[in-house]
Protein backbone atom coordinates (compact mmCIF):
# COMPACT_ATOMS: atom_id res chain seq x y z
CA UNK A 1 0.00 0.00 0.00
CA UNK A 2 1.33 3.43 -0.95
CA UNK A 3 1.06 6.01 1.82
CA UNK A 4 0.07 9.64 1.52
CA UNK A 5 3.60 10.50 2.65
CA UNK A 6 4.98 8.59 -0.35
CA UNK A 7 2.68 10.54 -2.64
CA UNK A 8 3.75 13.84 -1.12
CA UNK A 9 7.36 12.86 -1.76
CA UNK A 10 6.54 11.92 -5.35
CA UNK A 11 4.74 15.23 -5.93
CA UNK A 12 7.62 17.14 -4.33
CA UNK A 13 10.06 15.27 -6.56
CA UNK A 14 8.08 16.14 -9.69
CA UNK A 15 7.89 19.80 -8.69
CA UNK A 16 11.49 20.08 -7.51
CA UNK A 17 13.04 18.39 -10.54
CA UNK A 18 10.96 20.05 -13.25
CA UNK A 19 13.59 22.67 -14.08
CA UNK A 20 16.43 20.13 -14.02
CA UNK A 21 14.47 17.82 -16.32
CA UNK A 22 13.70 20.67 -18.70
CA UNK A 23 17.37 21.70 -18.79
CA UNK A 24 18.46 18.12 -19.46
CA UNK A 25 16.00 17.91 -22.36
CA UNK A 26 17.12 21.28 -23.74
CA UNK A 27 20.78 20.20 -23.54
CA UNK A 28 20.05 16.95 -25.33
CA UNK A 29 18.09 18.61 -28.14
CA UNK A 30 20.72 21.32 -28.53
CA UNK A 31 23.58 18.82 -28.77
CA UNK A 32 21.58 16.70 -31.18
CA UNK A 33 21.04 19.70 -33.45
CA UNK A 34 24.66 20.75 -33.07
CA UNK A 35 25.76 17.39 -34.51
CA UNK A 36 24.74 18.61 -37.97
CA UNK A 37 26.43 21.96 -37.45
CA UNK A 38 29.70 20.35 -36.39
CA UNK A 39 29.58 17.92 -39.30
CA UNK A 40 29.11 20.83 -41.69
CA UNK A 41 32.02 22.74 -40.12
CA UNK A 42 34.40 19.82 -40.48
CA UNK A 43 33.19 19.04 -43.99
CA UNK A 44 33.77 22.67 -45.02
CA UNK A 45 37.43 22.25 -44.06
CA UNK A 46 37.76 19.63 -46.84
CA UNK A 47 35.86 21.26 -49.71
CA UNK A 48 38.42 20.17 -52.29
CA UNK A 49 37.54 16.52 -51.68
CA UNK A 50 34.48 14.59 -52.86
CA UNK A 51 31.39 14.67 -50.66
CA UNK A 52 31.94 11.12 -49.37
CA UNK A 53 35.47 11.98 -48.28
CA UNK A 54 34.21 15.13 -46.56
CA UNK A 55 31.72 13.06 -44.58
CA UNK A 56 34.39 10.51 -43.70
CA UNK A 57 36.60 13.29 -42.36
CA UNK A 58 33.70 14.78 -40.38
CA UNK A 59 32.71 11.51 -38.73
CA UNK A 60 36.28 10.58 -37.87
CA UNK A 61 37.25 14.03 -36.61
CA UNK A 62 38.18 14.14 -32.92
CA UNK A 63 35.85 17.11 -32.40
CA UNK A 64 32.91 15.08 -33.69
CA UNK A 65 33.84 12.05 -31.57
CA UNK A 66 34.14 14.25 -28.48
CA UNK A 67 30.79 15.81 -29.32
CA UNK A 68 29.21 12.36 -29.51
CA UNK A 69 30.56 11.54 -26.05
CA UNK A 70 28.95 14.72 -24.72
CA UNK A 71 25.72 13.84 -26.49
CA UNK A 72 25.82 10.40 -24.89
CA UNK A 73 26.07 11.96 -21.41
CA UNK A 74 23.27 14.37 -22.24
CA UNK A 75 21.01 11.57 -23.46
CA UNK A 76 21.71 9.60 -20.28
CA UNK A 77 20.79 12.55 -18.06
CA UNK A 78 17.61 13.27 -20.03
CA UNK A 79 16.49 9.64 -20.05
CA UNK A 80 17.31 9.21 -16.36
CA UNK A 81 15.16 12.21 -15.50
CA UNK A 82 12.38 10.94 -17.75
CA UNK A 83 12.36 7.48 -16.16
CA UNK A 84 12.48 8.83 -12.59
CA UNK A 85 9.63 11.23 -13.32
CA UNK A 86 7.61 8.46 -14.97
CA UNK A 87 8.12 6.29 -11.89
CA UNK A 88 6.86 9.08 -9.63
CA UNK A 89 3.83 9.58 -11.89
CA UNK A 90 3.13 5.84 -11.86
CA UNK A 91 3.25 5.81 -8.06
CA UNK A 92 0.68 8.62 -7.99
CA UNK A 93 -1.57 6.70 -10.39
CA UNK A 94 -1.35 3.55 -8.25
CA UNK A 95 -2.28 5.62 -5.20
CA UNK A 96 -5.30 7.03 -7.06
CA UNK A 97 -6.39 3.52 -7.96
CA UNK A 98 -5.97 2.39 -4.36
CA UNK A 99 -8.07 5.31 -3.16
CA UNK A 100 -10.78 4.56 -5.73
CA UNK A 101 -10.80 0.92 -4.69
CA UNK A 102 -11.16 1.89 -1.04
CA UNK A 103 -14.08 4.19 -1.88
CA UNK A 104 -15.67 1.34 -3.81
CA UNK A 105 -15.58 -0.91 -0.73
CA UNK A 106 -17.65 1.57 1.30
Amino acid sequence: MISESDIEKALDFLRDTAEEAAQARANRLHLDDFSRVLKAIVMSEHLAEPLGAQERHAYSDVRYRNHLEGLKVSIFQDERNRFLRAAAEAKIEVFRTQCANERGKL
